[in-house]
């Protein structure tokens, strides 16, 4: 099985990472392709195809990922729409806030025949293989379906959802990386303020992050119930906690998750 992805920036260069990194594509089934040479210098040394020719990278696939910023997407769309097999191949996006009526419009032939289409959402951690990756099937049966979850599933976790759910999916699984990311960079400078140089804060941080998300996902325990295993009463816990509450720290997180 080959794969091709369009567009070698932030996301679809993570992807082609944590593609290399799994154990579904060798990196000769793997082509990437982008308008500048610049962008794949990266890749060369990998194993993978690249190409500066998007048509040509589509037309060799099994798989074609668009993976590219949301204002060029209907010209690459259309380049790619004539040297596409709408019998054998499957088109997959991965183009933020692009909805498959646009794309359908873009690609439908004039009898009416849509390829198999498939947007999908994963985060920048797809590079390491542990995304959150959304995936809505768009005119794809349930095979097709199947496999396409299967390939992301050795990048991270996946959730197949309607599509009316990817804007709040990118929000707490895309965007959300960077929120968590911030909460990182807090700590990591309250850490030097008690006293810790930069790199050790940093890694303490890492470290305790890590330690929570293994924690809860060992346990599948509400956040809550582990907190409650730790806030001894008149403690420095529950008066850290009520201190970031009175700051208001649970409502600027959802109110950051809520702005359009």
């Amino acid at each position: 099985m080959k794969i091709s992805i369009i567009g070698a920036g932030a996301m679809g260069g993570a992807m082609v990472q944590g593609f290399l990194k799994g154990n579904v594509f060798s990196s000769s089934d793997i082509t990437v392709s982008n308008r500048t040479h610049k962008a794949l210098d990266k890749f060369s040394q990998t194993g993978v195809n690249i190409t500066t020719d998007n048509r040509e990278a589509a037309a060799n696939a099994d798989i074609v990922c668009v993976a590219v910023k949301p204002w060029i997407a209907e010209t690459v769309f259309k380049e790619i729409k004539p040297v596409l097999d709408y019998n054998r191949q499957i088109l997959m996006t991965v183009v933020a806030g692009l909805p498959s009526e646009q794309i359908t419009e873009w690609m439908k032939k004039d009898d009416g025949t849509m390829i198999p289409l498939f947007i999908v959402i994963p985060n920048i951690a797809i590079a390491e293989c542990s995304s959150m990756t959304f995936i809505t099937p768009i005119g794809a049966d349930g095979r097709q379906t199947d496999m396409i979850k299967s390939i992301f599933d050795t990048t991270g976790s996946t959730l197949v959802v309607e599509e009316k759910l990817l804007p709040a999916g990118t929000i707490l699984a895309s965007c959300g990386i960077a929120y968590a990311m911030r909460y990182i960079r807090a700590a990591s400078e309250g850490g030097v303020e008690l006293g810790f140089k930069a790199d050790d804060a940093k890694n303490i941080v890492l470290q305790t992050v890590k330690g929570a998300v293994d924690l809860l996902m060992s346990t599948g325990n509400h956040p809550e119930a582990e907190i409650d295993k730790v806030t001894t009463p008149g403690g420095i816990t529950i008066r850290g906690l009520n201190a970031m509450e009175q700051a208001g720290f649970t409502n600027a997180v959802i109110r950051g998750l809520k702005l359009k």
